[in-house]
């Protein structure tokens, strides 16, 4: 994921999918919407369920070359043809997961509010970096990733980042300048319109 010139979407699945209405949602919003990479970020460990839901979104996102990366699942990711894997666990296994994956695969981190983890993610060869909550949400341990860290992350560090977490256009607005993706899930996909929820939520981004 190379760093854009304003921030762009990074699409967060909902925990569980329905296949017979979830693909053809997803596609909606990839055809309304510039999308620069979809999570898989399903709940759960069958192997078979989730096997089921990567292939129906793989299709639905490479279709519009989109790149698609899975939470956690490293083996899952190569054996089902994904682009890679964002990781749960901050730094702890991203030279592991590299080093599976190989050069090529997306390799992400998510590691709350901590700089210090988020360094040693980029270090250890995270291709970005997500930060979050950024709003009041359950994500993580619940303490907030405030705007000053994306900007000391933005002005120091050059591996892209990624703001997440119960978002709201004020938020949007304010961390435009300091973050290079936006990661949006759980406030689209509860709406009855989950793509003109997504655009209402980013307008301000041009």
């Amino acid at each position: 994921m190379d760093t854009p010139e304003q921030p762009q979407i990074y699409l967060i699945t909902p925990p569980t999918i329905a296949l017979s209405t979830f693909p053809e949602q997803l596609a909606r919003v990839l055809d309304g919407a510039e999308i620069a990479c979809i999570r898989l970020a399903l709940a759960g460990s069958d192997e078979d369920t989730i096997a089921r839901a990567a292939d129906a979104c793989r299709e639905v996102a490479h279709a519009r070359d989109v790149a698609i990366v899975i939470s956690n699942h490293v083996l899952l990711a190569q054996r089902l043809g994904l682009d890679g894997v964002h990781l749960d666990d901050a730094a702890r296994s991203v030279r592991a997961a590299r080093k599976k994956l190989g050069a090529d695969a997306i390799v992400g981190s998510f590691c709350g509010a901590s700089s210090h983890d988020g360094m040693s993610a980029g270090e250890s060869g995270a291709d970005y970096v997500a930060f979050g909550p950024v709003g009041n949400a359950g994500l993580g341990d619940g303490t907030r990733a405030e705007q000053d860290l994306f900007q000391w992350w933005s002005e120091m560090i050059e591996v892209p980042v990624v703001a997440e977490g119960a978002l709201t256009p004020k938020l949007v607005r304010e961390l435009a300048p300091c973050t290079d993706f936006f990661g949006i899930g759980t406030e689209i996909w509860s709406t009855e319109d989950p793509l003109a929820t997504l655009k209402s939520l980013v307008s301000e981004l041009g």
